[in-house]
């Protein structure tokens, strides 16, 4: 996923974001939404024209306003809305860095989301009838210790710390770990321009580790220093001694929750695989939400103001979802062996989620463009309280074949369904 790209749909404001398509390589840069990757978006209607912003984000960020589906000029844009001419969903002033929906990795045209503006004296409208409640999650999943306390500097690299709530990935040829990144010598303050990428070894003295996360929980580790030419860093940081080191230490446990919400339900007669990208990391599709029949699931909703910031801006999750039954251990990879044209990096459909400064979680479904041309074998509807329309049926996305978008209120739930 070297320089990300994709579509960037919001509920009531669109803000489109393109880059470069996919390079398989192993320097992996990262292009998030706000950029791309939000008081309520529900924007009462009124006698006032609507601008849509779209950004362009690789290197420096260009803002450019759209109304009626034309660019208008800048100055014209932020005069209409400092005078009231002009409505723009997510944003009240004229600075406008975009709100973040979900983030895609995929190329897609900034015009192919579904727009669409809700009334803020109506309530929020579902594509599908919401569920009374979530069914209880499956399994919590491996991961004890997560409330745990981890003691920086006292336990040795040479293991995943499963007693802090981490979960080891023995497919990834790296001792369970999900990226390792070799970064020499750790001094606060100083950018990161020698990364290398062992394969085949363990976490060792002068390397990040990362590591995985049970679902609905995410990674706390990240050093405020990143890469020099753009690349995400996260994990633990092994030292000279060989013992892990925390690299924020205002977040003494590993694993946190998101803001929640957001689950997915299998309906389908065998597991169905979704893996999120190891991010910041090397951005490889391995921590693995292996979904089971009749059994639901959280999904880890980051909240964009507290996660992770790339160059300044706010990032979210994203998902890769493959076929019906893949195993983990061939979706949740790069490279499948077993399907390399549909599974792992190369797996059908994107999901991304992402809750915003301004209190909207942004719930997105989009093909893995240009990178797969699969076709996901099985279909995705979403239950819950939420505005917009999205889903994907028959091959087929709602309103558009690059995707839809979703935005859920604080306190709703949605499920994404899967079913045949």
């Amino acid at each position: 996923m070297k320089g990300i790209a994709g579509l960037a749909i919001v509920a009531s404001l669109v803000a489109g974001v393109i880059a470069e398509p996919h390079n398989h390589g192993h320097n992996h840069q990262h292009l998030h939404r706000r950029s791309k990757q939000q008081d309520d978006h529900q924007v009462e209607k009124r006698a006032k024209k609507i601008v849509y912003v779209k950004e362009v984000v690789e290197g420096p960020t260009m803002t450019e306003y759209v109304l009626g589906g034309k660019p208008i000029d800048e100055k014209k844009a932020e005069e209409g809305i400092k005078k009231g001419l002009y409505v723009v969903k997510g944003k009240s002033t004229p600075s406008f860095s975009a709100p973040p929906p979900a983030y895609s990795t995929s190329l897609s045209t900034p015009d192919g989301g579904q727009f669409f503006e809700a009334n803020k004296n109506s309530a929020t409208s579902s594509s599908a009838p919401a569920p009374a409640e979530p069914s209880k999650p499956a399994s919590p999943p491996q991961g004890q210790g997560l409330d745990s306390d981890f003691p920086s500097g006292k336990v040795p690299c040479s293991a995943v710390p499963t007693d802090y709530g981490a979960v080891p990935i023995s497919w990834a040829n790296t001792d369970g770990w999900t990226t390792l990144m070799k970064v020499g010598q750790y001094t606060k303050g100083m950018v990161f321009d020698n990364i290398e990428q062992p394969k085949g070894t363990g976490c060792k003295p002068g390397c990040m580790c990362s590591y995985a996360c049970p679902p609905g929980y995410q990674k706390t580790q990240w050093p405020e220093e990143q890469g020099a030419t753009g690349q995400s860093v996260g994990g633990l940081y092994c030292n000279s001694d060989g013992f892990l080191e925390l690299t924020r230490p205002s977040h003494t446990k590993l694993c946190e929750q998101g803001a929640g919400g957001v689950f997915v339900r299998n309906e389908l007669s065998t597991n169905a695989a979704i893996c999120r990208t190891d991010y910041p990391g090397n951005e490889a599709m391995t921590i693995p939400v292996d979904t089971q029949p009749g059994q639901t699931y959280p999904l880890t909703n980051p909240v964009s103001s507290s996660y992770f910031k790339w160059q300044g801006k706010s990032t979210t999750a994203q998902y890769y979802v493959n076929n019906a039954g893949v195993s983990v251990e061939q979706a949740c990879t790069w490279d499948s062996s077993q399907f390399p044209d549909s599974a792992g990096n190369w797996a059908p459909l994107n999901l991304g989620v992402g809750k915003s400064d301004d209190g909207i979680t942004y719930l997105s479904l989009f093909p893995n463009l240009p990178t797969s041309h699969a076709v996901l074998d099985f279909n995705i509807e979403i239950e819950g309280t939420y505005s917009g329309t999205c889903y994907f049926k028959n091959g087929q996305y709602a309103g558009s074949p690059t995707g839809c978008t979703i935005g859920m209120k604080e306190g709703d739930t949605v499920t994404f369904v899967f079913k045949r």
